[in-house]
């Protein structure tokens, strides 16, 4: 028993000395400097790859095109970089090594604030800068000019035992103030960051820039994609609603955008009980600030309209929006769907849905019998359709994009290609069962998103402390000089003078100089 517990005693003394020095090297300040290289590598990924939170079907054409190497990195989560394992490794890690660094070092900063500066050393001739000289003055007068010229030091007045009065002076604390501001201002930057994923989010929407679409931002369901936080279920986001009335765009003869601006009206607050719109110029740089949100202006694009005449007389018109396929000549593609009216049979109305799909463009230019966009802006549109009829799988349940149809119905043979036309507004498709299919202009829409992080302000705050904090570590000096006054049987006073800079002394000498001139008596 004894021996058991001998043993037992053995591994305690062999393990607290191993996690002694663990933590000693974790909280070290080289660890946390090789942590924070470490954590801008490993973001590194993040900018060079795409990343699934943000366009999950970039993430999945990159796996494609990339074989057994693309999904490796999925494997290793190199597209979900800023949630993988190793990234919130680094992170916590960084985090507990700073505030394992600097709790002790706040701890013997204070206590440094309260020490008295060091007393005067025996032999100031051993300084680094060392003044020595007798004075017609008496001991106190050269106290007294001491003292001033020491104004706004740190300092302390002894009287030594042969009759000596000394002056222990110390400047440049606050060097290690800016380098704790500095390294308490990257932990909270860290801490503020941290948080903002856990109770941020973004969403992108695309609304129709004629007034006729109001975006509210009630939860998920208003948007085409959302990205919410850690601690984000989407059903307490910050309530605002918006329109957007019109879309300004101007191109250069390039075809190069300089102006984007989009004229919105949105309410929040009281404004939604009282209905009250309020206006604002929304730019590519100029964010709408409301309810804690910011609603940025992505992009543009063209929504044509369409308008199908059913064999039974009945009208449907759609404006669906269709997604640029060329960002220089927004040459553009898409599909507007319809659903039949008046059938109330499932079966048959899968059999009679119809689908517009094909290319706009904005400024028509024909390369042979192949559509193309010759110029970005609306000045000559045109549609390059096929028009597909059948069932377009929006019955079953499963979600599916707007700017595309489902393939597999293609595959077969429940949707059919049954016309193909190039149109111009007015134009007309006429099918065989007498539908009319026509192509009546186009519409505007934007691209906004909405951002929410509601420790921006804080980043900001930390951002610039971390700024004021280096600067103060990097400009101060810390350094230290004394006085020694002595009086002599001849009724002169002898001064010495001792500096020594405790860190960089590049500077000290001619403040060294100056203070020494003043309390001597010589030239400044």
């Amino acid at each position: 028993m004894d021996s058991v517990r001998v043993r037992q005693q053995r591994g305690v003394a062999a393990v607290i000395p191993f996690l002694r020095n663990t933590w000693r090297g974790l909280t070290s300040m080289r660890t946390a400097l090789i942590l924070l290289f470490l954590l801008a590598l490993a973001a590194m990924p993040g900018a060079l790859l795409p990343q699934r939170s943000l366009n999950a079907n970039k993430v999945a054409d990159y796996i494609a095109q990339h074989g057994w190497w693309g999904e490796l990195l999925n494997r290793l989560q190199f597209y979900d970089v800023y949630a993988s394992v190793w990234f919130s490794a680094i992170y916590l890690l960084l985090m507990i090594s700073l505030v394992g660094c600097l709790l002790p070092r706040s701890v013997e900063y204070f206590k440094a604030l309260k020490a008295k500066p060091v007393l005067t050393p025996r032999n100031l001739g051993r300084m680094p800068h060392h003044v020595e000289s007798t004075v017609h003055k008496s001991q106190q007068d050269v106290v007294d000019d001491a003292n001033k010229a020491l104004h706004g030091w740190r300092k302390t007045e002894r009287e030594e035992e042969d009759g000596s009065r000394t002056i222990s002076a110390e400047r440049g604390y606050l060097r290690e103030t800016g380098n704790l501001v500095f390294h308490f201002a990257m932990l909270g930057l860290i801490v503020a960051l941290a948080i903002g994923k856990m109770f941020g989010y973004e969403g992108q929407v695309i609304v129709k820039a004629d007034g006729s679409q109001e975006f509210c931002n009630s939860g998920v369901l208003g948007y085409d994609s959302f990205h919410p936080g850690l601690r984000v279920d989407g059903t307490d986001l910050s309530p605002f609603c918006l329109k957007v009335d019109k879309f300004n765009v101007n191109f250069l003869p390039s075809g190069q955008p300089d102006l984007y601006r989009a004229d919105v009206q949105y309410q929040s607050g009281a404004d939604l009980d009282s209905g009250t719109w309020a206006q604002y110029g929304l730019e590519v740089n100029s964010p709408l600030r409301t309810a804690g949100d910011r609603i940025y202006l992505l992009g543009h694009g063209y929504a044509p309209i369409f308008t199908v005449t059913f064999p039974n007389g009945e009208k449907r018109t759609m404006d669906t929006q269709w997604r640029p396929s060329n960002q220089t000549t927004m040459l553009s593609e898409g599909a507007t769907k319809f659903d039949p009216p008046g059938i109330t049979d499932a079966q048959e109305r899968r059999t009679k849905q119809i689908a517009v799909t094909g290319l706009l463009a904005p400024t028509a230019r024909m390369q042979g019998s192949l559509l193309d966009s010759g110029f970005p802006d609306l000045r000559d549109p045109a549609v390059a359709v096929d028009v597909l009829r059948g069932d377009l799988g929006i019955d079953n349940g499963r979600g599916q994009s707007i700017f595309t149809v489902d393939q597999a119905m293609i595959d077969d043979g429940r949707l059919k290609k049954v016309a193909r036309e190039n149109l111009k507004p007015g134009g007309e498709i006429k099918l065989d069962d007498g539908t009319v299919v026509r192509f009546d202009g186009v519409k505007r829409w934007v691209y906004l998103q909405v951002s929410h992080d509601p420790t921006q302000v804080w980043v900001l705050v930390f951002a610039i402390s971390i700024i004021l904090g280096i600067g103060a570590s990097l400009t101060i000096k810390r350094r230290r000089l004394w006085v020694r006054v002595s009086a002599t049987n001849e009724g002169r006073t002898v001064v010495e003078v001792g500096g020594l800079a405790r860190t960089d002394q590049a500077g000290y000498g001619e403040e060294f100089t100056r203070l020494s001139g003043a309390v001597t008596g010589g030239k400044n």
